[in-house]
C-alpha cells in the first residue's frame, strides 16, 4: 500500500473542502482530483491508499483513493482522474512545507487517523492547527 500527498490550494478549512466536493459531486456525479501526471505506483496506491492533503502548512485530512485513470482532456492534454472516496477522514494535524505536484508518502509516515467524535475531531481546524504546531495533538 501507498498514499499519496497533495497541497489543496485555496482551501484552509475541512468544511470548505467538503463543501466544494459536495457541489461538484452534486455536478458532475463524481469526487475526482484531476492531475496532469498518472502516478506510476498506481497499483500499490489502490491497494488502500488515500490522498493526504495539505492545508495551510498542515495535513489535516484524507481520503481513500477508489480509482486512477488516464485520459485525454479536450484541449488533447493527457491528464489523469484521481477518483476520491466522498468520505474526509480527519487525520492529526502534521506539518508539511509546500510542492507542487503530489507526493508518494509510505503509510509509516502518515500521520494516524482522529477519532470520529473525539473531542480532537470537534475542535475547529483553527485550533487543531495549533495544537499540532504545538506538539500536543
Amino acid at each position: 500500500m501507498l498514499h499519496m500527498l497533495k497541497l489543496c490550494v485555496g482551501v484552509t478549512e475541512i468544511a470548505h473542502l467538503a463543501r466544494f466536493q459536495h457541489e461538484r459531486l452534486a455536478r458532475t456525479g463524481g469526487n475526482a482530483h484531476i492531475t496532469r501526471m498518472t502516478p506510476r505506483r498506481a497499483a500499490e496506491i489502490l491497494d488502500g491508499g488515500s490522498l493526504y492533503w495539505i492545508m495551510a502548512g498542515m495535513i489535516t485530512v484524507r481520503q481513500r483513493i477508489l480509482g486512477i485513470e488516464p485520459f485525454v482532456a479536450a484541449d488533447g492534454v493527457r491528464r489523469c482522474r484521481i477518483e476520491l472516496d466522498p468520505q474526509l477522514v480527519m487525520v492529526a494535524p502534521r506539518p508539511h512545507r509546500p510542492f507542487q505536484g503530489w507526493r508518494y508518502f509510505k503509510p509509516q509516515d502518515a500521520p494516524p487517523d482522529l477519532d470520529a467524535g473525539s473531542q480532537a475531531a470537534e475542535m475547529p481546524d483553527s485550533m487543531r492547527r495549533a495544537l499540532g504546531d504545538l506538539g500536543l495533538l
